[in-house]
Order: C-alpha cells, then structure tokens, then sequence
C-alpha cells in the first residue's frame, strides 16, 4: 500500500492503523522509521496500531530500506510501515544523492551514476512488492503545476500530486491513496478485487 499525502495530512497514523488492520490484533508490525520519530508518537494509541517495533534510520539509502524489509521478513513480522519512502529518494544517502556523488567521482558523468544507483533503487522496489509481509509505505507529496494560455495569459494550474520519490512509484504498489489536508484518504489505484 502507498499513501501519499502533504506533511500534517495523516500519513504515519493512517498506515499504522491499516498495518494493525492488516495483522490482526497479535500481529507484529515493524516500522522503518525515517521522520525521527514520529511513529513513536503514536505507540500509546490502542487504535492506532498498540505495540510496534521501531527502526530508527539514521542513512536513507535505498540499501537500508531493502534490509529493513528482508529484517521484517526473516524475523516473521506481519506489517512493515515504512515512514517514508520519500527520503530513500531524497534524503541523506538517498538515491539522488548517491547520483550526486557517483556523478562527481565520474567526472560529471550522470548517465554512468544513474547506472549505479538505479539498481540499488529497483532492489528496493523489488524488496517492497515481493515481501512476504503486508509492507505500507508513506510518501510525502509536491504539488505538480502545468502552464496554460487563459485570455492571452499564461497562468498556472494544479493538476495533482506527485509522491517524492521517483517517478512513476506509485505503479508499484497493489493499492495507492492520496491524503489531504482534512485528512481524507482517496483510493487513486487499486488492484484489489
């Protein structure tokens, strides 16, 4: 399950009551925790998801994301909240800032980084839609503009949402949502009979 949603629009707390949905009451449900935090918040919440593990990442590298899930998997975890999938994109150690890094190493060379990165990146992905767990993962969104003429005019307009992350992400999950502000969940994808 993807869920993406501005910064305050109910997230974290949405995806940790899905995962207690998902397990059951016993089930155990590890969170990936990338917002320094901020699902701790909510351990004391019976409604939201009760007792929950949490890892604490301190690197947002795309590597890190796929070992906290193949964790989860070997240590018979039911859910994994990943909080968010935004910083493996762009975060510290993040995929954009290993391109930047392979780039100034190669000399400039971005094509030659992405060939790097972009594999640690799909071993992520691969890690998210082949686990053998429910895995939930949150995405922080940026509002995507277009330009248009309107009475000799160029004005701008919205025209949705789009997760941090790289593009075309939200294609990987079985089910997407979109949160807003009033903390709405809006299923835009589903996969589900």
């Amino acid at each position: 399950i993807g869920i993406i949603g501005p910064s305050g629009s109910g997230k974290t707390y949405t995806a940790l009551r899905l995962a207690r949905g998902l397990v059951g009451a016993t089930g155990r449900i590890l969170v990936v925790d990338s917002e320094r935090g901020s699902a701790s918040l909510y351990a004391d919440m019976p409604e939201c998801a009760g007792a929950f593990d949490v890892i604490e990442l301190d690197s947002y590298s795309p590597e890190v994301y796929t070992e906290a899930i193949k964790l989860a998997e070997r240590e018979g975890y039911g859910a994994v909240v990943v909080d968010s999938l935004s910083h493996a994109w762009m975060g510290k150690d993040g995929a954009l800032e290993l391109v930047d890094r392979a780039s100034a190493r190669g000399k400039g060379n971005l094509f030659a980084a992405w060939r790097d990165v972009t594999p640690l990146h799909q071993r992520m992905i691969d890690a998210i839609v082949s686990a053998r767990c429910h895995v939930i993962a949150t995405m922080r969104s940026k509002v995507e503009w277009v330009l248009e003429q309107h009475n000799g005019k160029t004005v701008p307009r919205k025209i949705g949402m789009q997760p941090v992350q790289r593009d075309g992400m939200e294609y990987e999950f079985t089910l997407v949502g979109d949160m807003d502000d009033g903390h709405n969940f809006c299923v835009t994808k589903s996969r589900i009979a």
